[in-house]
């Protein structure tokens, strides 16, 4: 069932197509019913008057010879046998059936039983004519069985009371031959009428569905960039407006993306001189705050501990004045590797050891499972501050839980992950974590990494060594972050040595 719906939902002119003709099978049946009772009823009814016509006549006929028959030069039974030779001598017409004193006549053409038992019964005993539908059963092997009336009435003899039943057996040959001949014609030209309706449903799905095709065509090429892309508009009907508003959603889109990519360039541009421009002012008050930072035990207490805030806070702000600086190399495409064989083992060992101060104070514990060496042609600067970022941040939100680093490779590859057990985030915030100034805590409560750009800065390192940086997490189970890197540069980093989700969660 489900490929049969996939196989349904993927096609519009199969559908229309299979609509219509469903829709008019029904339709003609319907019909074709209805005309064929109406036909048929028509018919039989025009059958059963002319034959009871024909009966009437026939009984008043055979009436009159019987009582004007001279019954001393021949029997009773002698005169309805030659009634019954007179009515079997009309073939094509009826067949006649008489009850005699002693036994039937029958027309030689037909069984005596064609007479139904139930007009026996009717006309035994009583006066007037009865009709009743019948098979009629041929004295000849080669003639099949057919429908037919049975007409009953009964026949006085003279100078008596005794009344003798006489069936007339009209065959219906000729009316069924018409309804077959109908019926056949009526199916035929159902099936005509079907198939130009077939023809007709699949020349306006084409129609339709070539205009929503190339509505879709333009849809798609406009999604990946050609913004040039439009479509031909024929006519003013719906079609047409399809078309006119997929042109105008292109030259809108158009319009602000080359609205948004100015804007992005001013921004870009603003980041980069107001970076510029600060340093200046910057290395300056950061020479005074130093001064004033060595002579903070001649001052007095107060304005002892304004000193180290004043310091700690310039760090802050020198941290993140380089990293904007370090985005806007990014965003002007001017951020290059210098790629050297480094041994990754002892560079996170170092990474580790500088962050352990910062571990302890959180109450977390660091472990590093690692192979004996992991040699990679990488730029050492850039992989230190992305594991530099993601320890930080993984010290940060454990909440005093363990912090483990994995690290491993294969033959083209080397994969780092960091794993925290602390209040990590929603699986739908994977690629939020790494946009600029995404913040998991937006109160701003904790004292590590308050720029938002830690994150991005290491995705990006990660895409110029040609690698991947992804992250997983879980509310209350803690987040995980995966790099992969190439360990020959400018090669692709098509293998995983290590899952991105971690093994116990996705068991």
């Amino acid at each position: 069932m489900g490929r049969l719906s996939r196989w349904w939902w993927s096609s519009l002119p199969l559908r229309v197509i299979a609509l219509t003709i469903t829709g008019s099978v029904v339709v003609l049946a319907l019909g074709g019913l209805l005309l064929m009772r109406q036909a048929s009823g028509g018919v039989l009814d025009g059958k059963k008057r002319s034959a009871v016509a024909e009966a009437s006549s026939a009984v008043e006929r055979m009436q009159t010879q019987l009582r004007t028959s001279d019954l001393r030069t021949a029997s009773l039974y002698e005169r309805l046998n030659q009634l019954a030779d007179e009515a079997g001598a009309q073939p094509g017409q009826y067949q006649v059936v008489i009850q005699g004193p002693v036994s039937r006549f029958v027309s030689p053409a037909i069984f005596e039983h064609s007479v139904p038992d139930s007009l026996v019964e009717a006309v035994t005993g009583n006066d007037g004519m009865y009709v009743t539908p019948t098979t009629v059963d041929w004295t000849d092997p080669t003639r099949a069985d057919e429908p037919g009336l049975a007409i009953g009435a009964t026949l006085q003899a003279p100078s008596s009371t005794e009344r003798y039943p006489i069936y007339f057996i009209f065959p219906q040959s000729n009316e069924v031959r018409t309804l077959s001949l109908l019926r056949g014609a009526i199916a035929s030209t159902s099936l005509l009428l079907l198939s130009l309706l077939g023809l007709i449903a699949w020349l306006v799905a084409r129609h339709v569905v070539r205009s929503v095709r190339e509505a879709s065509v333009a849809a798609s090429r406009i999604a990946a960039g050609n913004f040039d892309q439009r479509i031909q508009v024929r006519g003013t009907d719906d079609l047409a407006s399809l078309g006119t508003s997929v042109n105008n959603m292109a030259a809108e889109l158009t319009s602000q993306i080359g609205q948004l990519e100015d804007l992005s360039r001013v921004q870009q541009r603003f980041v980069q001189d107001v970076s510029h421009e600060l340093r200046t002012p910057l290395t300056t008050v950061r020479m005074a705050a130093d001064l004033l930072h060595d002579s903070r035990d001649e001052m007095q207490p107060f304005a002892a501990r304004s000193t180290e805030l004043l310091h700690h806070e310039l760090e802050r702000f020198e941290s993140l004045l380089a990293d904007l600086l370090e985005i806007s190399r990014f965003d002007a495409g001017a951020a290059v590797l210098a790629v050297e064989e480094t041994d990754l083992v002892p560079l996170v060992e170092r990474e580790i050891d500088a962050q352990r101060a910062l571990a302890e104070s959180h109450g977390c514990s660091v472990s590093f499972e690692h192979p004996p060496t992991a040699l990679a042609e990488v730029d050492s600067r850039r992989i230190t501050r992305i594991l530099r970022n993601l320890l930080t941040n993984a010290i940060e939100h454990s909440e005093g839980k363990p912090i483990e680093l994995r690290l491993a490779m294969d033959g083209s590859v080397v994969a780092l992950t960091v794993r925290d057990h602390g209040v990590g985030f929603s699986p739908e915030l994977a690629e939020q974590v790494f946009h600029r100034f995404w913040r998991a805590d937006p109160s701003r409560t904790r004292q590590v990494g308050g720029t938002g750009l830690g994150l991005a800065i290491a995705l990006e390192d990660a895409t110029l060594h040609g690698g991947r940086l992804a992250a997983w997490g879980s509310p209350g189970r803690g987040a995980q972050f995966h790099l992969v890197v190439p360990r020959t540069s400018g090669a692709s980093a098509a293998s995983n040595p290590l899952p991105v989700v971690p093994v116990e969660e996705a068991r």
